[in-house]
């Protein structure tokens, strides 16, 4: 479910996916909205923005928080972690923004989808925000999920976007782009 070891490499599993005749599937993971974004594609998508607020807790161990803002426990009030792109934001946070990759690789691609990542101590669910703004319309997404029990960087939906996809590939009809 890493997805965001794919970003800056996606031509070239097309390429070998062909070669091998294969197919890869991606699940959207812990977001809502990607088959829209995939039908607004069709047409133009003029910009494409994912705002994730996390409990700071998730972001513990990760060196990019730790070198820029040391230990986040006593922050009192939300806190932007990262602002820009997403190929960035998969870099400084491998473990935390797989869903910035599903949305650069269904959308707009990785340096033209912008990321903010919040650490709030309010909030006890992961967060993702998406709005995009496209030639067939706006689409505006929110994703309020339930932490996973064995791993807190992540969320629940992921791990049930993955089982979807498997279900998928098995079944007669497909549902959705």
């Amino acid at each position: 479910m890493s997805v965001g070891g794919l970003v800056g490499k996606i031509d070239k599993i097309k390429s070998l996916a062909v070669k091998m005749g294969r197919k890869v599937y991606i699940p959207s993971g812990a977001i809502s909205g990607i088959d829209a974004v995939k039908a607004a594609r069709m047409g133009r998508i003029r910009k494409a923005t994912l705002t994730t607020t996390k409990n700071p807790l998730a972001f513990k161990g990760v060196k990019y928080v730790e070198d820029r803002f040391g230990k986040l426990g006593g922050i009192k009030k939300d806190l932007v972690l990262f602002s820009g792109p997403a190929q960035k934001a998969v870099k400084y946070f491998p473990q935390n923004i797989n869903v910035a990759a599903v949305l650069s690789l269904a959308g707009v691609g990785a340096a033209k989808t912008i990321v903010k990542i919040i650490a709030s101590p309010a909030v006890k669910k992961n967060i993702h925000e998406i709005s995009i703004i496209a030639d067939a319309g706006n689409i505006n997404t929110r994703t309020e999920n339930i932490l996973h029990p064995d791993n807190p960087k992540t969320s629940f939906l992921a791990v049930l976007s993955a089982k979807a996809v498997l279900k998928q590939i098995l079944e007669p009809v497909k549902i959705g782009t």
